[in-house]
């Protein structure tokens, strides 16, 4: 499934959202100029899970965390990355409010790495890309607008239909598709996609969300 847009607004301007999508794409053109050097920046600034086990002093281990969020594997990694940001977290970010959502969604995508870890502590393989940090997006908005209409393509054999999906479904369904391929992918050496790092995020999303809600102000009239 696709998504191609929600059917809630954004009340203000979602300068954080947007500032991490600049960002991405930046980085992602400086690793495209990079050529050859591109693999040891990677190596440098990717999140690989046995250096938690490593003799390494503290910043050596905790510097990834924050920048393998930024760094992707391929256009298409990205495209799809930046995607789900635009449509999910504009929402997000007007409830939790610009500054307590960009601390929220490092939250999220540093507990999506420490539990694709937990899952692969021997591993070696960097790991890339905002899709924990944005499946926290994910699980929040999974709690915050679970009525809300999803604008979805859905490829069916040769054919391709675009129907409005609850977002309940929608994000119910990407997480239990999670689940199931990082259950599968357990023990299995290589795997391509952290999908622990997805089912993690979206954990982290619906835990934290309430430490990161803003505080409503009610008003009432005497009478």
């Amino acid at each position: 499934m696709i998504p191609l847009r929600d059917n809630i607004s954004h009340r203000s301007t979602p300068i954080v959202t947007v500032s991490l999508i600049i960002v991405n794409i930046l980085v992602f053109l400086y690793q495209l100029s990079l050529g050859s050097g591109l693999e040891k920046f990677i190596h440098s600034y990717a999140f690989v899970p046995v250096s938690l086990s490593l003799p390494l002093g503290l910043f050596p281990k905790v510097l990834p965390l924050f920048t393998s969020m930024f760094l992707h594997g391929g256009l298409m990694h990205l495209l799809g990355n930046m995607l789900y940001l635009w449509i999910f977290a504009d929402n997000v970010e007007d409830r939790l409010g610009h500054f307590r959502f960009l601390v929220f969604y490092f939250v999220c995508g540093i507990s999506a790495s420490l539990i694709h870890a937990l899952f692969n502590l021997s591993s070696k393989i960097p790991v890339v890309g905002a899709s924990g940090a944005i499946a926290g997006v994910l699980g929040a908005y999974f709690l915050l607008f679970p009525r809300a209409r999803v604008l979805t393509i859905i490829p069916i054999f040769i054919f391709w239909q675009v129907i409005e999906i609850p977002a309940f479904f929608f994000l119910g369904f990407w997480f239990l598709y999670q689940f199931f391929l990082g259950v599968v992918s357990i023990g299995r050496v290589g795997a391509g996609i952290a999908f622990w790092a997805h089912i993690g995020g979206f954990a982290a999303g619906i835990v934290f969300l309430k430490l990161f809600l803003k505080k409503r102000v009610y008003y009432y009239k005497r009478r």
